[in-house]
């Protein structure tokens, strides 16, 4: 994590997304710009976190941990999206992990500072609650996808959401992992990169694979964890 010493930038992030208008004071005074560089954690699963976060610019993905100590994937964040909010009213750490994908911009505010004022503002605590009912929809929903979609639709996303996007979409992974991640067997994961390959969807490369048919592979994702 870096902080950023650009008043312009972070006033460009704060007009384009009126995160001002989210508070009933100004809380300018208190908010902080940061860059999280790709693949560096925003956020720990059961660590303390000391900062709201808006996040404003980057992709990153959100999965948590299971008792057996394997990870699963929840959901990725692209666009205007809300961290920290859970752990404003409750003090047991992070409720997941979020990881960058690419560099990210996220916009802080020290919550240590503030939380007092903040869970006394109902300008702000109405915006919370709709943040709030918009993440648990959304988790609901990639709950169920976890349990009843066919891998090759969520593998489909999980490409799409991060890989190197340039010429061609090109998508390098540790599988060992991906297959934790997508809570699939190693070899179902293996089968089902290949039957996206036989569709002309994917093409093997030395590490990794390179989407040929970005329209198709899109059309087989659908919204999956958004």
């Amino acid at each position: 994590m870096k902080k950023i010493n650009n008043e312009q930038k972070l006033n460009n992030y704060l007009s384009l997304n009126k995160i001002e208008d989210y508070f009933t004071a100004d809380m300018k005074n208190w908010m902080e710009l940061f860059l999280f560089t790709k693949n560096e954690h925003l956020c720990r699963e059961g660590e303390e976190m000391n900062y709201l976060y808006f996040f404003v610019e980057g992709r990153a993905k959100v999965y948590t941990t299971l008792s057996n100590g394997k990870s699963l994937l929840l959901s990725f964040y692209e666009g205007f999206k809300v961290l920290g909010d859970v752990e404003l009213f409750q003090t047991h750490g992070a409720a997941s992990s979020v990881q960058a994908i690419d560099d990210t911009y996220c916009v802080g505010i020290y919550i240590p500072a503030v939380r007092e004022y903040l869970l006394q503002d109902s300008v702000f605590l109405t915006f919370m609650g709709k943040a709030l009912s918009e993440k648990l929809n959304m988790l609901s929903k990639n709950s169920s996808i976890n349990l009843y979609y066919p891998l090759e639709h969520r593998l489909s996303s999980y490409i799409l959401a991060t890989g190197v996007k340039a010429e061609r979409i090109i998508f390098k992974e540790n599988l060992t992992y991906l297959a934790e991640l997508l809570g699939t067997s190693y070899r179902h994961l293996l089968r089902s990169l290949d039957m996206l390959c036989k569709k002309g969807m994917l093409r093997k490369r030395e590490n990794g694979y390179e989407v040929i048919n970005e329209i198709e592979l899109r059309n087989l994702a659908g919204d999956i964890y958004r």
